[in-house]
């Protein structure tokens, strides 16, 4: 059964990022609700996706919210960086 993990903790009163967990759980959570931001079927330019992170989060660092999110495979980019997607869900 799945279980919503509660990231309230981690976001600010608008609903900002204020921090990533060490916790991969609360890690996933809280990139997920990052990911939330963004929407399927449309490309993204590296300074749209850096804009994105950057409104939604209150520690400055949009490079590794944007590295996290690929990584964790929430966002998928071209092999250049060019062009970034949301990936469909099965």
């Amino acid at each position: 059964m799945y279980q919503k993990i509660d990231i309230k903790r981690f976001l600010d009163d608008s609903g900002k990022i204020t921090q990533l967990s060490s916790k991969n759980k609360f890690r996933i959570a809280t990139l997920s609700y990052l990911a939330g931001k963004f929407e399927v079927d449309r490309d993204y330019t590296e300074k749209e996706v850096n804009d994105i992170c950057d409104e939604w989060h209150t520690f400055g660092d949009y490079f590794i919210m944007r590295r996290e999110l690929v990584d964790n495979g929430l966002l998928c980019r071209s092999i250049d960086g060019s062009r970034y997607w949301k990936p469909k869900k099965d």
